[in-house]
């Protein structure tokens, strides 16, 4: 009996080392399946996350693009109606300065003028002369090729535009 015990027992520690040998190969399967699925699995998701990112790009995108013309069309309206207005202020205070002329007798008109008249157009003549309030003037003036010309000048004889 001592032998039929003997081989019961060295027959059971060689299945129990079958059977750890299967439960490694199983364990091993497994874990390599587990592995396997874990990287399918993070590697759509990873494709997803960028598939939306990229969405989500574009549409932040195309909103911003929006955005700036909508800002652009806004501030150039702003700006073409402020430019207008200058530009109407600007040529009415450039029409009130030359309707505040009042006549002056061309030999009240200061000696550095007519100095500067002969320097600047010799041979012309002055037909009539204004002064506003600025002490700035406006000559009318009548070429030597027979053509007239509107001039404007200060009182040191210094050419202006008006």
């Amino acid at each position: 009996m001592k032998k039929v015990m003997l081989v019961a027992v060295m027959a059971l520690g060689s299945m129990t080392v079958f059977a750890q040998e299967e439960v490694q190969a199983v364990a091993a399967e497994a874990t390599e399946t587990a592995v396997e699925a874990t990287e399918e699995v993070a590697t759509e998701a990873v494709e997803e996350s960028v598939e939306v990112t990229e969405e989500v790009a574009v549409e932040a995108t195309e909103e911003a693009v929006e955005a700036t013309e909508e800002v652009a069309v806004e501030a150039t309206e702003e700006a073409v109606e402020a430019t207008e207005e200058v530009a109407v202020e600007a040529t009415e205070e450039v029409a009130e300065a030359q309707d505040d002329f009042a006549e002056v007798a061309i030999e009240e008109l200061p000696e550095a003028i007519t100095t500067a008249l002969e320097a600047a157009h010799p041979g012309a003549t002055i037909s009539k002369a204004y002064m506003n309030e600025a002490s700035q003037y406006k000559l009318e003036v009548a070429k030597e090729d027979g053509s007239a010309v509107e001039l404007y000048a200060d009182a040191e004889g210094n050419w202006i535009e008006m």
